[in-house]
C-alpha cells in the first residue's frame, strides 16, 4: 500500500521503494512474537523457584480468574499424621484387643487414618495377625477377615451403609471426640459396633496464614471433606474458612465442584489423595499437594512441591502478575507498530519528518529490547 501510494503521488521510484522497505523493517514482529512467550518462560521458572511445579500452563493462566478455592482437609490443611488418642470398647473387649484387630485390618491400607491406627498399635508393641480378604471401600472404610472374624472399620458413613446403630456409650464417646475436633471410626462385627477410636490430625501451622492470604486476595475459601460434620466444623472455625462440605463421598467431590462452577464460580481444588483426583480434574484449576498420591499429582495442573498451603495464594499472585506483564508487553509491541508504521510510510513527509530504513531497524530492535526487559521485571515480583 505504501509503495502504491507513493507511486500514485508520482514520487521517485527509489523513494517509494525506500518507504516500503522502512515499513517492512518497522513491521517485523519480533516484539509481538516475544511479548507472551518470554513472560510464560519467566513465570514458569519463577514458579519452580517458589515451589510451584506447573504441569499444565492453562491452570496457571486461569488462576488469576479464580473466585473460590476449595481445600481437602486431611493431608492438605492438616498434617495427615494421625494417631489414635482415645478408645472405647464394648464390655469384655479391651482397648488393646480392639486396637489389635483394627490395626490388623488396616495394614494393607494407605489412608492416613489407617496409618494412624497401625502406628498407634506399633507404639503399644502389639503383635498384629495377618488379615485375609482385605477390601477397601472408598468413602466408607475397610473390610477383612482377622483370625476367622469378619470385621469392618470406618467412620459414620460406614455405620449408615451397614445400618449399624452404635450403643449410647459409643455415641457419647463420638460426641466428645467431635467436640474436641477429632474423627471417630468404628470397629463393626456381626452387625454391631464393637469399639470406637478417636483419631486426631493436627492442623498445619501454615494453613491459617494461607487462608488469611487468600481472603486478602478477595477469594472465598471452602473445605470439602469426607470427615464428620463436627470435625470439619472444628477445623473450619480454627482456620476461619467460609463454607464447609462434610461427609462427602469420593465420587461426590467432583459433583460438588461442578455444582460450584454451575453457580458461576471459578474454582480451584486443592487435594492430595486418590479420592481428590476427580475433583482436581473437574475444577478450573487443580492444585495437587506434592507429598500426596501419584494419582493426585498427575491430576493437578500445578503441584505444590513443598506441600505448603501458603503456596496456593502464591499461584494466584504469580498468575495475576504474569497476565499484567503479558498485557503490558502486547501494548508496548502493538502500540509501537501503531505509531511507527504510519511514520515509516511517510505520513509526516509533507512536514519533513521521514524515517530511513536504518533508523527503522534501530527502532524495531529497541521495541524488542523494551519487551524483553519488561518481561524480565517479572522476576522482581514478590510472591
Amino acid at each position: 500500500m505504501t509503495l502504491a501510494a507513493w507511486l500514485l503521488l508520482r514520487s521517485e521510484p527509489a523513494y517509494a521503494v525506500e518507504r516500503m522497505v522502512t515499513v517492512l523493517v518497522i513491521a517485523c514482529p519480533h516484539a509481538l512474537g516475544l511479548a507472551v512467550p518470554l513472560v510464560i518462560a519467566i513465570s514458569t521458572t519463577l514458579g519452580a523457584r517458589n515451589g510451584l511445579l506447573v504441569r499444565d500452563r492453562r491452570g496457571l493462566e486461569e488462576a488469576r480468574l479464580l473466585s473460590t478455592v476449595v481445600f481437602d482437609k486431611t493431608g492438605t490443611l492438616t498434617l495427615g499424621e494421625h494417631r489414635v488418642v482415645a478408645m472405647q470398647g464394648e464390655p469384655g473387649l479391651s482397648d488393646d484387643e480392639a486396637l489389635r484387630l483394627a490395626a490388623a485390618m488396616e495394614q494393607d491400607s494407605e489412608h492416613p487414618v489407617a496409618r494412624a491406627v497401625v502406628a498407634t498399635a506399633a507404639e503399644r508393641g502389639l503383635a498384629l495377625p495377618r488379615a485375609r480378604e482385605f477390601r477397601a471401600v472408598p468413602g466408607y472404610g475397610v473390610e477383612a477377615i482377622v483370625e476367622g472374624r469378619r470385621l469392618a472399620l470406618g467412620g459414620p458413613n460406614l455405620l449408615e451403609r451397614s445400618r449399624v446403630e452404635p450403643t449410647s456409650q459409643l455415641r457419647d464417646f463420638a460426641d466428645r471426640a467431635a467436640n474436641a475436633g477429632q474423627s471417630t471410626i468404628y470397629l463393626i462385627e456381626a452387625g454391631r459396633a464393637r469399639a470406637a477410636f478417636a483419631v486426631a490430625d493436627a492442623v498445619r501451622p501454615e494453613s491459617s496464614e494461607a487462608v488469611r492470604r487468600l481472603h486478602k486476595l478477595g477469594l472465598e475459601v471452602m473445605m470439602l471433606t469426607g470427615d464428620a460434620r463436627a470435625v470439619a466444623d472444628a477445623v473450619a472455625r480454627e482456620l476461619q474458612i467460609d463454607r464447609v462440605y462434610a461427609q462427602v463421598l469420593p465420587d461426590a467431590k467432583a459433583a460438588k465442584i461442578e455444582e460450584l462452577r454451575a453457580e458461576g464460580k471459578r474454582v480451584a481444588m486443592v487435594g492430595d489423595g486418590v479420592n481428590d483426583a476427580p475433583a482436581l480434574v473437574t475444577a478450573d484449576v487443580g492444585i495437587a499437594i506434592g507429598a500426596g498420591t501419584d494419582v493426585a499429582v498427575e491430576a493437578g495442573d500445578v503441584v505444590l512441591v513443598r506441600s505448603d498451603p501458603r503456596d496456593v495464594p502464591r499461584i494466584v499472585a504469580l498468575s495475576r502478575a504474569s497476565y499484567r506483564k503479558m498485557v503490558q508487553n502486547l501494548w508496548w509491541a502493538a502500540g509501537y507498530n501503531i505509531v511507527a508504521i504510519p511514520f515509516a510510510a511517510g505520513v509526516l513527509a509533507p512536514v519533513g519528518l521521514v524515517l530511513s530504513p536504518a533508523i527503522g531497524a534501530v527502532l524495531m530492535s529497541l521495541s524488542t529490547v523494551i519487551v524483553a526487559v519488561n518481561a524480565q521485571l517479572l522476576r522482581r515480583v514478590r510472591l
